[in-house]
């Protein structure tokens, strides 16, 4: 190779990586993610007897990325993802419910797919809230 070849495809290589270099989206250190990836889902349910939410610690996590941490994970996630992770979204199923007021506050907070996700309802009782949400708040061991 001759002296002018060798700086020629020195310069080449100093432009390349500056365009390459250019070209990459910036990210913050520890952010990186697979290929073709979507952003985490993990959602803090609570649910509580009455008209408020429970001030209470607890609660269950709901992470859909793989699903997981509920004993409904699978279902509770293909329902938040048919309405984008918009619980009020979830269509009702027709069921009948007694006519007893016994009422229960659900609480959602946390993210899906990259988005703040901050829910509360309160329902009549219990199967008005599992008619309206589905397995999302299907918490307890029955």
């Amino acid at each position: 190779m001759t002296h002018t070849s060798v700086r020629t495809v020195r310069a080449g290589l100093v432009v390349a990586l500056v365009l390459l270099a250019c070209a990459a989206p910036a990210r913050a250190a520890g952010t990186e993610r697979p290929s073709g990836s979507v952003p985490d889902s993990r959602l803090l349910l609570t649910v509580s007897r009455g008209e408020k939410p429970s001030t209470a610690g607890g609660g269950t996590v709901l992470s859909c990325d793989p699903p997981r941490g509920h004993r409904r994970a699978a279902d509770a996630c293909a329902e938040l993802d048919a309405v984008d992770g918009r619980i009020e979204d979830i269509p009702a199923k027709e069921v009948f419910c007694p006519m007893v007021y016994a009422p229960v506050t659900a609480r959602a907070s946390g993210t899906w797919r990259g988005q703040r996700v901050d829910y509360t309802a309160t329902f009549p009782n219990s199967c008005a809230l599992t008619a309206r949400t589905g397995a999302v708040f299907a918490l307890d061991a029955s």
